[in-house]
């Protein structure tokens, strides 16, 4: 058996610039690719790169994806190098949805998702939140360490003020802060039940620090670049990390490796978005959390409340041929 292979670029704008601590970003590139068997089974996948969090570039996925021919022999997909995690993910993913179209025709059944909404960065997030609030999104999520520490700290005593006492607010650095400035953060989020956690407060080489951070203050701690990609993951996980993991599965690496690793004991995670479009989101949503939640004792809401970030809906839509035909 072979596949037949095929690629189609795609390039969406968001609303407004995101600000994180890596800096801004305007819109988003990545790769969608189906895979057609003899038998006319399609199953597409998305390569959606994230270089600042460690993988490869989209240049580098998409000469990967040119180096190969129109026909695929299905064990060259599970020889993808590491060093192509987002490329990984895409391939595996449109294999796998063929291999369960052959075996049962039947998708898994999903459990009720809730999410978590990025708001923007700064005063603008005071008044973002009410429309989503009012869509039903009861979790935020409010980027950090973009501003001056004490502006900041007082734009969190407003957002703080202005949301429901029922809301929870998570907060990212992106690995933006000090010691120092995380001390801070955290000595502010003891006094706040509605902080759900605080995500990657120090950049990635200072695990041991984030894990002195996390045995200090009683607010939760979590890893999200320190984490991007499953070696990643599994060394955390060996130096000792029980705290939450934020897990972006498209740019993570093989999806089934990436099902084992979640199966052990003590991982807490939190499956995040990576600004994908419907084809990676839904094999996630359909594929890869039903097949764990079984193991899972909690189910957080989603980091996947990013659709209101861009102008253009169409690569939102849930069918994958009528999504491929947009390109």
């Amino acid at each position: 058996m072979r596949y037949q292979v095929e690629f189609r670029r795609y390039q969406r704008q968001f609303r407004q610039p995101l600000v994180t601590a890596h800096g801004v970003w305007r819109d988003r590139h990545g790769i969608i690719l189906r895979l057609t068997e003899a038998a006319g089974r399609v199953g597409y996948g998305e390569i959606a790169p994230l270089d600042w969090f460690g993988t490869e570039t989209l240049a580098q996925a998409w000469e990967f994806c040119q180096g190969l021919s129109g026909a695929l022999h299905p064990s060259d997909l599970w020889t993808i190098p590491a060093s192509l995690p987002a490329c990984q993910f895409g391939f595996e993913a449109a294999a796998l949805e063929c291999a369960q179209l052959e075996e049962s025709g039947d998708r898994l059944s999903v459990p009720t998702l809730t999410y978590s909404a990025l708001l923007p960065t700064g005063a603008a997030a005071l008044q973002a939140w009410q429309p989503l609030w009012q869509q039903g999104t009861r979790t935020f999520k409010w980027k950090i360490g973009v501003a001056p520490l004490q502006a900041e700290l007082s734009g969190l005593t407003q957002l703080l003020q202005t949301l429901p006492q029922s809301a929870k607010l998570r907060l990212d650095a992106n690995g933006g802060l000090s010691w120092n400035t995380a001390c801070q953060w955290l000595d502010i989020c003891a006094d706040h039940a509605q902080i759900e956690f605080l995500e990657q407060p120090l950049p990635v080489d200072q695990l041991d620090a984030m894990l002195k951070l996390g045995d200090r203050y009683p607010t939760p701690l979590a890893l999200d670049e320190s984490v991007a990609t499953l070696p990643q993951l599994e060394w955390c996980y060996q130096q000792g990390w029980r705290g939450i993991f934020v897990v972006k599965p498209a740019i993570a690496g093989s999806p089934t490796r990436l099902r084992q690793f979640c199966q052990q004991p003590h991982i807490d995670v939190v499956w995040s978005s990576v600004f994908e479009t419907a084809i990676a989101r839904h094999y996630i949503e359909h594929r890869l959390i039903p097949a764990l939640i079984p193991g899972t004792a909690q189910l957080r809401p989603l980091g996947f409340g990013t659709r209101h970030w861009f102008t253009d809906a169409t690569l939102d839509q849930p069918e994958p041929e009528q999504l491929w035909q947009t390109l």
